[in-house]
């Protein structure tokens, strides 16, 4: 099957090739000298779509940097970080001790910053019928070892899906979605099962469960599409089942909530700081809010 993204965008002004900002001088020398910083920026497929965002309007306020935007998923751009070949790395998941010992190894010291907030949503078909969804039941589908592998067995019966079977939807595990679904849903020490069908990218995820009646899937709330529906997720002991939304989401009343995060070689410097810091300006978070997900703090948008 052909699903993947891949996404590359380097916006460019009137200017010539220009280098990666961990090797220029501070901010102001590179335009003074003719130059052009590049800031190069990899990583989680979930946020690829808002670092796009931000690094078209950033275009248009700093004509001498450009950001290059690369998806591939968390664990690809933290291990891009590690080998000191991008300057931020996109996570939806947190780095990893053994990950962290890498980079101090390179001589590099990681630094989060928790850039928004996102609902990590479970997609159905839109003709399946359930309307809400345990953490045990998605364990129980999802988990290895969970009895869970036909709808009948939740007592449900989804038009058009006559073989019965649930279709697993998941992402690859260099992703950081599936590494926190795993932690957050599975539990702590459990494997996914064998036999589902393990997509490069988010949007692929809504796509397939969009056309497969049979199908469940999971991926960030930002690509919700009216062809599939969202399930409220409610945890054992809770009274109230809690329907993904920016508002569950940034208040992490969610049960399946999660930061999203982009990571330095240290804490950022010259152009690299200034790009964070509009990042985390009211601007910066009114565009993450615009593409789905929720700011770090209220703001007020045009």
């Amino acid at each position: 099957m052909r699903y993947s993204i891949i996404v590359f965008v380097v916006y460019v002004a009137a200017f010539g090739c220009g280098k990666s900002d961990t090797k220029s001088v501070e901010p102001g020398a590179a335009q003074d000298q003719g130059k052009r910083t590049v800031i190069q920026n990899k990583g989680s497929d979930t946020l690829v779509n808002v670092a796009q965002a931000w690094a078209e309007a950033y275009a248009e306020v700093e004509r001498n940097v450009a950001i290059a935007v690369t998806g591939g998923g968390s664990g690809t751009g933290i291990s891009a970080m590690i080998n000191g070949t991008v300057d931020i790395a996109n996570a939806s998941r947190k780095m990893k001790d053994k990950e962290i010992e890498a980079a101090k190894k390179n001589g590099i010291e990681p630094v989060e910053h928790v850039v928004g907030y996102d609902a990590l949503a479970v997609f159905l078909h839109k003709d399946n019928p359930m309307n809400e969804a345990t953490l045990a039941q998605l364990a129980s589908i999802y988990g290895e070892g969970g009895k869970v592998e036909k709808w009948s067995d939740l007592n449900i019966k989804v038009p058009g899906c006559d073989s019965d079977e649930v279709v697993r939807v998941s992402r690859q595990n260099n992703s950081g979605t599936y590494a926190y679904f795993k932690k957050a849903v599975l539990g702590k020490g459990a494997e996914y099962k064998l036999g589902s069908r393990d997509m490069h990218g988010s949007k692929d995820v809504v796509e397939l469960v969009a056309k497969t009646p049979c199908a469940i899937g999971y991926s960030g709330l930002a690509y919700a599409t009216d062809h599939v529906k969202m399930p409220c997720i409610k945890k054992e002991d809770a009274a109230e089942c809690v329907a993904p939304t920016i508002e569950t989401a940034s208040n992490t009343t969610y049960p399946i909530a999660r930061p999203l995060m982009m990571y330095t070689a240290g804490q950022p410097t010259g152009k690299t700081k200034v790009y964070m810091d509009w990042i985390m300006s009211d601007t910066g978070q009114c565009i993450i809010l615009k593409k789905g997900y929720a700011p770090i703090k209220p703001v007020t948008c045009k």
